[in-house]
């Protein structure tokens, strides 16, 4: 009867060391999806900047935008 006490045992030490990595693992990926998140948001915002200023570069804003500002 010891044996299969210590059995019972182990296995129950087993299950809860697993859950408890199982836990560990889901609370690291749940924070490393919300820093590429947050990181994808960064990104996002830059490449919108840099697609105004790229805009600003056409030789065809820039005359528009020059013939705005003579005829005020």
């Amino acid at each position: 009867m010891s044996e299969s006490s210590t059995i019972i045992t182990l296995l129950t030490i087993t299950v809860i060391l697993l859950s408890v990595v199982i836990v560990v693992m889901l609370g690291v990926i749940t924070v490393l999806v919300v820093r590429v998140n947050r990181i994808a948001k960064h990104i996002e915002s830059v490449s919108n900047n840099i697609a105004q200023v790229t805009e600003w570069f056409s030789p065809v804003k820039l005359i528009s935008t020059v013939v705005d500002v003579f005829r005020r």
